[in-house]
């Protein structure tokens, strides 16, 4: 990361500690300070928040919260004492609306002629045709910037609909897990629980969807039902644990894990699935090189996952799901041989190991013409058959090595 020669001040709602490492690094490239001021979440949000930052100086603000839903509102006091304090040389705010003192905080800069940068995902209501208030309000926020960095290129195009400069706009993706230190992890040739283990690392909020995930794992044929393992925390915990016990018991609910406790859960996993919005858990999964299905929801996801990489579910078509039947299945097509070959050759063992324990080797030839006899089992199946399908050498390979040892 190249150095930044200036003073920085960064305003935040809230700093959950899984953002802390982005802006430990980021303070190490401030040489000449990196402030950074946020609150605490609602209660109700199931956020851990982060407590300090050693290389950036971490100010708390008040956070006064209105209302809920769809008519959010949040007053962060404390913010003129910290600029007073702090004296950024650049601000970069949360580029939403919904903040009451931000405006505060722009005319405060303003009057001292220093620059103001938005950093968020992005206007959804930008990419809809329909005019009123409330994209008139985004129109006039947004323009007061002297640039805008967005999670994802679907959200610099929505700022740039709503008429700020395309060429103020920086695109930085919504993924700041470092570099793996380590090889991706040997996953054995067959299931551990002899089912694929789907995995789902996140907050539980509505906007993430798990239901979905819980109802299209319900609707996969049994055969190939996988094991999911839900982790974190959030509002809707509850819901979705009655929602898993009424319609897929086969769930886990494991808990906010962070950091070195997720390693394991990574490791064991099959398949990752990220049905709604969000962005860093995915980058986590792809570092343990799991296979990923995730929703484009607010569009950070399309910065991460491509066709050759995993797959890209449109936002909000519940239709779409299915795919993730699709990528079992094909999981399942792809390790099935591998489990079955190893499963062959361990067989191809133990026969030898009891014809030369028994010193018998006519009377195990027999016994297989009995098996075979009895199951109407084809002595001769097709090649192909045997590599996909076969968990036990062909009958007629198993009665040739007796006859083969008299």
């Amino acid at each position: 990361m190249s150095l930044i020669p200036i003073r920085v001040g960064i305003q935040q709602r809230i700093l959950p500690n899984y953002r802390a490492p982005f802006f430990e690094a980021l303070g190490v490239a401030c040489p000449r300070g990196l402030g950074v001021f946020a609150g605490l979440p609602r209660p109700g949000e199931a956020v851990e928040s982060q407590r300090t930052l050693q290389s950036a100086e971490l100010s708390r603000a008040r956070n006064l919260h209105l209302f809920g839903g769809w008519f959010y509102l949040c007053w962060q006091a404390g913010w003129s004492s910290w600029l007073e304090t702090w004296q950024p040389e650049v601000l970069i705010l949360e580029a939403n609306p919904r903040y009451l003192s931000t405006p505060s905080m722009m005319r405060w800069m303003r009057r001292r002629r220093r620059p103001l940068i938005g950093w968020g995902l992005g206007a959804p209501l930008a990419e809809s045709d329909r005019a009123g208030l409330e994209k008139v309000i985004w129109q006039r926020f947004i323009i007061r910037f002297d640039a805008l960095i967005a999670y994802s290129q679907r959200g610099a195009a929505q700022y740039a609909r709503l008429g700020f400069d395309p060429q103020r706009i920086v695109v930085a993706p919504n993924a700041v897990a470092p570099r793996p230190l380590q090889p991706p992890p040997q996953r054995p040739a067959q299931f551990e629980a002899g089912r694929p283990r789907v995995l789902y690392v996140g907050r539980l909020q509505a906007r993430k969807r798990v239901d979905l995930l819980l109802r299209a794992c319900a609707d996969l044929p049994q055969q190939v039902q996988p094991e999911v393992w839900i982790v974190g925390d959030g509002p809707v915990r509850a819901e979705l644990e009655a929602l898993a016990e009424s319609i897929y018991p086969n769930t886990r609910f494991w808990g906010a894990l962070f950091g070195s406790e997720l390693e394991p859960l990574f490791q064991q996993a099959d398949l990752f699935v990220l049905p709604g919005s969000g962005g860093l858990a995915v980058q986590q999964a792809m570092a343990y090189a799991l296979p990923v299905v995730v929703g484009e929801a607010d569009g950070t996801q399309s910065e991460l996952v491509t066709e050759q990489n995993g797959w890209l579910l449109p936002p909000g078509d519940v239709a779409a799901l299915p795919l993730l039947a699709l990528a079992v299945g094909l999981f399942s097509l792809v390790t099935l041989p591998l489990s079955n070959g190893y499963s062959r050759w361990r067989e191809r063992m133990a026969d030898r190991y009891a014809i030369d324990v028994t010193g018998k080797p006519g009377a195990f030839a027999r016994a297989m013409i009995r098996l075979a006899n009895q199951n109407l089992a084809e002595l001769h199946p097709p090649r192909w058959v045997v590599w996909l399908l076969y968990s036990h050498p062909p009958i007629a390979e198993r009665i040739r090595l007796g006859q083969t040892q008299i």
